[in-house]
C-alpha cells in the first residue's frame, strides 16, 4: 500500500507542474493592424585568435590570381620551365593575430569584422598589383545547438550573422519541454568561457546584442522539472503509474458513482 501512495504522490507533481509558457515573445501584444519596430544592438562578427579564413584575389593579371589564390610560382630548370607549388588559400589567424599571406607577409586581423578584414587586405595588395579584389570567409563560424531540441547538432554557419532563433530553426526547434525563459549560451573569448542566459519570453531580447551568437557559441536548452522527473524513472515504473493512474480514476468513479 505504501508504493501506491508513493506513486501518487509522484503522479501528483507531474500533473502540478507549473504550465509552461511556449510561445517565443510571449509578452509582445499586438493588435491588428499594430507595429512593433526595435533596433538590434548588432555587435558584428570580429576575426578571433584560431579562425580559419578563405581569401581569395581577382586581379586583372593571371599569374597573379594563381600566386595569391592557389599557389607560387617557382623557377624550374631550363628543359622543364616554370614549375607550380599549389597551396591552399586558407589561413589560420595566428595567437599574435596575424596571417601569412603571399607575397605581402604578415597581416594583423585580430579584432576586424569580415568587412575591415577585406579592406586591409586589399590596401596590402594595392601595392603591388591593379585593382584587387578581395573576398573573405570565416569558414570555422559554426555553432551548437543542445538539450530541448528536436534536431541537436553543430551548424556551420555561412553569412555574418545569425540569431537564437535562426539556430533554434536549423535545430528543428525546441520541443515543449525545453525551458524557453531560461536558455543557456556559452560562449569563448579571449582563452575564456562566457555563460549567460537569455529569455526567449521576453520581447525585448530583439532589440539586445544577445540576441544574435557568436562564432563557436554552444546554445543550450534545459528541460523543465517535468521532463526531468520522467527522465529519472525507468519504462517499467511509468507503465506502473500509467496503471495505478487509470485503477485511481476508476476508483473515484466507482465511489462517485455508489455515494
Amino acid at each position: 500500500m505504501k508504493y501506491f501512495f508513493k506513486y501518487l504522490v509522484v503522479l501528483f507533481l507531474l500533473a502540478s507542474c507549473s504550465k509552461r509558457n511556449i510561445t517565443y515573445f510571449s509578452n509582445l501584444e499586438l493588435q491588428k493592424g499594430e507595429l512593433y519596430t526595435t533596433t538590434n544592438a548588432i555587435d558584428p562578427i570580429r576575426i578571433q585568435k584560431g579562425d580559419e579564413l578563405e581569401v581569395k584575389v581577382t586581379t586583372l593579371d593571371p599569374e597573379s590570381n594563381l600566386l595569391f589564390n592557389y599557389g607560387v610560382i617557382a623557377s624550374g630548370d631550363e628543359e622543364i620551365g616554370p614549375r607550380t607549388t599549389y597551396t591552399q588559400s586558407r589561413y589560420k589567424v595566428s595567437e599574435s593575430g596575424e596571417i601569412d599571406f603571399p607575397i605581402v607577409g604578415k597581416i594583423e586581423l585580430l579584432g576586424l569584422t569580415r568587412d575591415e578584414a577585406k579592406e586591409k587586405i586589399t590596401s596590402s595588395l594595392e601595392k603591388l598589383v591593379t585593382n584587387p579584389r578581395v573576398e573573405l570567409t570565416i569558414t570555422n563560424f559554426k555553432i551548437t545547438v543542445l538539450g530541448e531540441v528536436n534536431q541537436p547538432n553543430t551548424f556551420t554557419i555561412t553569412t555574418d550573422n545569425i540569431s537564437v532563433i535562426e539556430a533554434l530553426g536549423l535545430a528543428g526547434d525546441m520541443t515543449v519541454y525545453g525551458k524557453r525563459e531560461n536558455v543557456l549560451v556559452i560562449r569563448e573569448h579571449g582563452g575564456e568561457k562566457m555563460l549567460y542566459r537569455i529569455d526567449l519570453n521576453d520581447k525585448e531580447l530583439l532589440g539586445s546584442a544577445n540576441f544574435f551568437l557568436k562564432q563557436n557559441d554552444v546554445l543550450y536548452i534545459e528541460a523543465d522539472k517535468k521532463k526531468l522527473i520522467q527522465a529519472e524513472m525507468n519504462p517499467t515504473t511509468i507503465a506502473f503509474m500509467t496503471i495505478l493512474s487509470s485503477v485511481a480514476v476508476a476508483l473515484i468513479f466507482n465511489y462517485q458513482n455508489i455515494f
